[in-house]
């Protein structure tokens, strides 16, 4: 973010001691949440049963080109939706947004920031710039921490105006709800021990056991890659957790033999733990999106301008790649641009 807001930032193990107190609560609920397997109530991204979201993804997928691109121009002009946050209560008048406190260095919070644990990341930096611009202030804000599965029904039951928390666009989603242009791009990546055999998303996860997170593309992928016959049929799928840092942990037990997720989190993670490694190329092209209500146009294309400007900004995108990405994801130009999402098209009319 811009000068004004500079924080403390982590520094060497401090960021693997921040995760810490995550992984040890994570660790004290294994025993009280059962696996979600697909099929189960919670395995889609919006609640339903699992198998019918496949199917109906898939037929999204055949109906839906370029879903990156299938979102609103820019306007900064003022709407009903962007009215309402504004009118609402003095204590009250804030941005709510759905986010994610357990992602290290994209929605997270850090015991060494100061003692007020503040969350943080790239994903935080963001919202502040949205709130900036729609309330003028960055910190007009009210975080909801939501798990993966519940990214979708928190923004269509109104709990949240959006949603900025890693959430990848695909053609499934948007039939029920709407995105912005992508701020990010990154794909799916396999994350195992450094003594695993497994090499990558190839043969070697024949028969072994494969942590994903309910709701999330990476499910939708294996699943339908192995019905497809392009995964192997005793790679084992039914471990599905809340929250991605979950599987982080089933992993560390022992529980699991990989875990896929987007390569941009699969490196953080590996980061906070030295005794894992991303195994592989990433194997998917995918891109990340702030979501909304379908109806919130307004919204859509004000958010669609801020990123923009967030853009161009050297103090923004860039700045916050360097700030929290570059320890992980890499700090040259050439890296960056990996990261960078394509110049958006906004193929969506109304």
């Amino acid at each position: 973010m811009r000068a004004a807001r500079a924080r403390t930032r982590p520094k060497g193990w401090g960021g693997v001691a921040a995760m810490a107190v995550g992984c040890a609560l994570a660790l004290l609920l294994l025993c009280l949440l059962p696996a979600v397997r697909p099929g189960q109530d919670g395995a889609s991204g919006t609640g339903g049963a699992g198998p019918v979201t496949h199917g109906s993804q898939a037929r999204a997928e055949a109906e839906c080109a370029d879903p990156e691109q299938q979102t609103l121009a820019p306007d900064d002009a003022d709407g009903p939706t962007i009215e309402e946050i504004r009118n609402r209560p003095a204590e009250r008048r804030k941005l709510i947004v759905g986010v994610d406190q357990n992602s290290y260095r994209w929605g997270y919070r850090d015991p060494n920031s100061g003692g007020t644990a503040e969350l943080e990341g790239f994903d935080i930096d963001l919202v502040h710039r949205i709130a900036e611009d729609i309330l003028g202030d960055p910190d007009a804000v009210l975080f909801k921490a939501i798990p993966t599965d519940q990214r979708i029904p928190a923004i269509q039951d109104g709990r949240v105006d959006m949603v900025v928390r890693t959430m990848t666009i695909n053609c499934s989603r948007l039939q029920d709800v709407a995105f912005s242009a992508p701020y990010f791009r990154t794909g799916q990546q396999l994350l195992a021990p450094k003594s695993s055999t497994i090499t990558g998303y190839d043969a070697t996860l024949a028969g072994k056991k494969i942590c994903t997170a309910a709701g999330s593309t990476a499910l939708s992928k294996l699943t339908e890659d192995q019905a497809a016959g392009d995964l192997a049929a005793s790679a084992d799928l039914s471990v599905t957790v809340p929250n991605q840092l979950d599987c982080l942990v089933r992993l560390q037990l022992g529980q699991v033999d990989a875990v896929v997720t987007d390569g941009a989190l699969a490196a953080s993670q590996a980061a906070q733990d030295p005794t894992v490694a991303l195994k592989g190329d990433a194997f998917t092209t995918e891109y990340y999106g702030v979501a909304m209500k379908k109806n919130a146009d307004d919204l859509v294309r004000r958010v669609n301008k801020i990123l923009v400007d967030f853009r161009k900004d050297p103090e923004g995108w860039q700045k916050s790649y360097e700030r929290w990405l570059s320890a992980t994801l890499g700090g040259t130009e050439a890296d960056m641009a990996k990261s960078e999402p394509p110049t958006p098209r906004y193929l969506r009319r109304s």
